[in-house]
Formats: C-alpha cells, sequence, structure tokens
C-alpha cells in the first residue's frame, strides 16, 4: 500500500496518470470511474508542469474513498497503472462542508503561487508559453433514452443516454473490471450511444444489472439494453 501514514479522509492523491491526456477529458474520466465508489464532491487535475500526472478526487464519505484506495490501486488508466493513497492536506470543498475553511488564507496562498508563477514564466521567457485555461464540459446530452422493445439476451450490449463528451476510453474503463469484456463502439454520426461486447450473455448480463443506471456525469444515468442481432 501507499497510503504511509496518513489517516483515511475523504480525499485520494493519485499519480502516474498519463501526462497527454487534456484535463478536462482527464477529469471526467476519473469521474466516471470512481463514482461507483460513492457520491464524488470534486475532481481536481491540474496542467502545470509540477502537477501534471497527478490528480485528487474527494469523495462524500470515506469509506467510499478507502474502498477506491484498496481496489484502484494499480489499476490500468489510460496504459498507466494507478498509485493511490489518501491526501496529506483536507480538501477545499471539504473544509467548506465542515467550517474549518479559511477564505483569506486561501487566498493569500492562491496570490502568493500566482507570484511565483510570473516570476518563473519572467525568468524563462520560454517563447511566451502560458498557462493552459481549462474549457468548459461540452454540452449533454438532452432527452430521455426511446423506449425500446425487448430483446433477447445476447452478448453485446446497446448503451445510451451518454454525455457528448463520453469516449471510448472511458466505457472501456467502466466495462472491462466485468468478466468477458471484449470491446466497445462508438458511431461518430450518432453522439450518445455505443455497443460493447462481451463474450457470451451470461458476462454481458452481469455488466448491465451491474451498470445499470450508472452516470459518467450527474446528468446523464446510463440506459443498457441487449443490442438488436
Amino acid at each position: 500500500m501507499l497510503t504511509g501514514d496518513i489517516p483515511p479522509n475523504q480525499t485520494i492523491y493519485i499519480k502516474n496518470l498519463n501526462e497527454k491526456v487534456k484535463k478536462e477529458e482527464l477529469k471526467r474520466s476519473l469521474y466516471a470511474l470512481f463514482s461507483q465508489y460513492g457520491r464524488i464532491m470534486d475532481v481536481v487535475a491540474l496542467k502545470t508542469p509540477k502537477l501534471r500526472g497527478q490528480a485528487w478526487v474527494v469523495f462524500m464519505e470515506v469509506t467510499a474513498a478507502s474502498n477506491a484506495v484498496r481496489q484502484m490501486q494499480n489499476f490500468p488508466f489510460y496504459d498507466k497503472p494507478m498509485r493511490i493513497q489518501y491526501a496529506k492536506t483536507k480538501s477545499d470543498c471539504v473544509a467548506k462542508e465542515d467550517g474549518s475553511y479559511d477564505k483569506k488564507k486561501k487566498l493569500e496562498e492562491k496570490a502568493e503561487r500566482k507570484q511565483r508563477a510570473e516570476e518563473a514564466q519572467q525568468s524563462s521567457r520560454a517563447n511566451g508559453a502560458t498557462a493552459e485555461n481549462g474549457g468548459s464540459a461540452a454540452p449533454f446530452r438532452q432527452g430521455k433514452p426511446s423506449v425500446k422493445e425487448t430483446v433477447a439476451p445476447n452478448n453485446i450490449l446497446f448503451i445510451e443516454n451518454l454525455p457528448y463528451e463520453a469516449t471510448s476510453m472511458m466505457l472501456e474503463m467502466l466495462f472491462q473490471q466485468y468478466p468477458g469484456f471484449r470491446e466497445v463502439r462508438m458511431i461518430e454520426a450518432k453522439p450518445g450511444i455505443a455497443f460493447v461486447e462481451f463474450e457470451d450473455d451470461q458476462q454481458s448480463s452481469m455488466a448491465m444489472q451491474a451498470l445499470q443506471g450508472f452516470k459518467i456525469t450527474p446528468q446523464n444515468p446510463m440506459t443498457i439494453t441487449f443490442a438488436k442481432k
């Protein structure tokens, strides 16, 4: 374990993340992956030189964080095994919840960090590099999924009500936890849907039961049915 002497708390610290993944995609993927363990209050990922390849996931409950640390240790995430431990310091959103948040101190720390960053930028003058700005998430797919006729169980699942920003990698990380997973197929011309293939109908049924209604984003519970053949 990598938790060392840090006591269990609501925030987990993740390192050894793939630095090539864009910040917003990384945050959405982490949310999708870890929300199966409990309600998530925040996901923090920064692209500054010192914090690349790292992220923090803040849970509402300590038990959820503990389960995530135990079960997701070394999980292959974008082709790299995650290294997970409890965070050393309390996250801002947790501090606000329990009343220990010091806004003045946080503003002072933020101003100090900004000043140090400006000084470093002035000294380096490396081709006018600027800090990356986090873009807003893509709009969610609205509307309820259409009612489907009953289809006999088979090895391929049909997924609906996915947010526009959902990727095959996100779905692979969710479904590959279940035995018999083969592949995810998405159709660019039809965002919001996907097909997930398993080796047989028993394995696909198990994944369907486990992930039915799973929310990749708070607004988008997945609807899973058997695909027509």
